[in-house]
């Protein structure tokens, strides 16, 4: 994993080896620097390895160093084989421990813990909840064979829930973080699929004449919007997600198509071409006029909402390239900003607490995936195998 750039404010955290992590074949120390790193609030001071949890520290010793907080820690194997993973957090500023921790895990969900253990030194440190134990989905293209990867949101840790010959698209979370919609063309057509993940059970959604694609999760998780073409021009319509009988959302003799809910489920964001080129839109649940969102431009596709729905991304053309931008929602202001200068971006997704967008891109001929802060600073390129790598959304907290 790469990470570039630097933050404007972030917090000065000392952090080493856990003590005995050697032992578990997991570099746990390294995982919880990497997260924290790619976040953008944080900024690690590396320490030698000797202290752990019960360790007595000179906190004055890491202030003078310039850090604000201390994290140290062990990894310890139990006789039943799992491993006991143990860390403490101490305020090098207040000269007080803040946080102590035990997580007792078999060492298949090694990985996990360290994901956690950094969700909770984030939330103690910043207030907000981290993002580092949830999921993202994305397709990976290898030759002529596609599939449809669930992976730790580093790129590491993944499991295959589904592989086909066939093109695989649009993948989108339920909120329960157990279901997964996506569009597959496995019969040879364009048909919304949505999949329980625990149990790897599949249903067919969406199966109707025509183009039959875009899915999207509305709050609750009980129906998607999706893009069909049944009646014509692609539209949008509702759907339950158990399938049968959708609801028109729009009508037009334009294309609409890409939805996407508001957080509070009141709203459809999509992309139309109803003004002569595509920009994004916003249009009630219960349908009527819909207002245009985006000016900056005269190509804007692949919305994406914050979850606080303060905050709109999406995929503008700049000349002959494709850029990541940011909008705010809140304060009526229609500028947009890039936050990527890569030529190449799609599909931009918001991670659950809204500080950081994974999207594709493009770079010495592969689509690799990539995260960002809001303000751009810090970029993480994923864990790549050297496949193409598309369509990332980011699943929320439930795991």
């Amino acid at each position: 994993m790469e990470i570039s750039g630097v933050g404007a404010t972030q917090i000065p955290v000392a952090l080493g080896r856990f003590r005995d992590e050697a032992t578990s074949s997991v570099a746990l120390a390294a995982i919880i620097k990497a997260d924290l790193e790619r976040s953008g609030a944080f900024r690690i001071i590396d320490t030698a390895p000797g202290l752990d949890e019960r360790s007595t520290v000179d906190l004055p010793a890491f202030r003078s160093r310039g850090a604000d907080a201390l994290v140290a820690g062990s990894v310890a194997r139990l006789a039943d084989g799992r491993f006991d993973v143990r860390y403490k957090l101490w305020d090098a500023v207040r000269g007080e421990p803040l946080l102590g921790q035990s997580k007792v895990v078999l060492q298949a969900d090694l990985r996990l813990a360290a994901h956690r253990v950094a969700d909770e030194i984030h939330e103690k440190l910043t207030g907000e909840r981290g993002v580092f134990a949830t999921r993202i989905a994305y397709v990976l293209r290898t030759g002529k064979r596609f599939s449809l990867h669930i992976t730790d949101p580093d790129g590491e840790g993944g499991q295959v829930a589904l592989a086909s010959a066939e093109p695989i698209i649009s993948p989108a979370w339920a909120p329960d973080g157990r279901r997964l919609a996506y569009v597959s063309f496995e019969t040879q057509k364009a048909v919304v699929w949505v999949q329980d993940l625990t149990t790897g059970e599949r249903r067919m959604v969406a199966n109707f004449k025509g183009s039959n694609s875009a899915p999207a999760w509305s709050p609750d998780g009980q129906r998607l919007a999706v893009t069909l073409s049944q009646d014509g021009p692609a539209q949008l319509y509702v759907i339950s997600a158990q399938g049968g009988t959708p609801t028109r959302l729009t009508r037009s003799s334009a294309i609409d198509t890409e939805a996407t809910f508001s957080p509070d489920g009141r709203q459809v964001y999509f992309v139309s071409d109803r003004g002569g080129g595509p920009q994004i839109y916003r249009v009630g649940i219960d349908g009527g006029n819909p207002e245009r969102v985006t000016f900056s431009g005269d190509y804007n596709i692949s919305p994406s909402v914050s979850p606080d729905g303060k905050t709109l991304a999406f995929i503008t053309r700049r000349g002959a390239g494709f850029r990541l931008m940011v909008q705010d929602l809140g304060s009526g202001n229609t500028a947009a900003n890039a936050i990527t200068d890569t030529q190449d971006d799609e599909s931009p997704s918001f991670a659950p607490n809204g500080r950081m967008i994974v999207y594709a891109t493009r770079t010495q001929g592969v689509d690799v995936l990539m995260t960002t802060t809001l303000d751009g600073k810090i970029k993480t390129r994923l864990l790549s195998s050297g496949a193409d790598m598309r369509e990332p959304a980011w699943g929320p907290f439930a795991r």
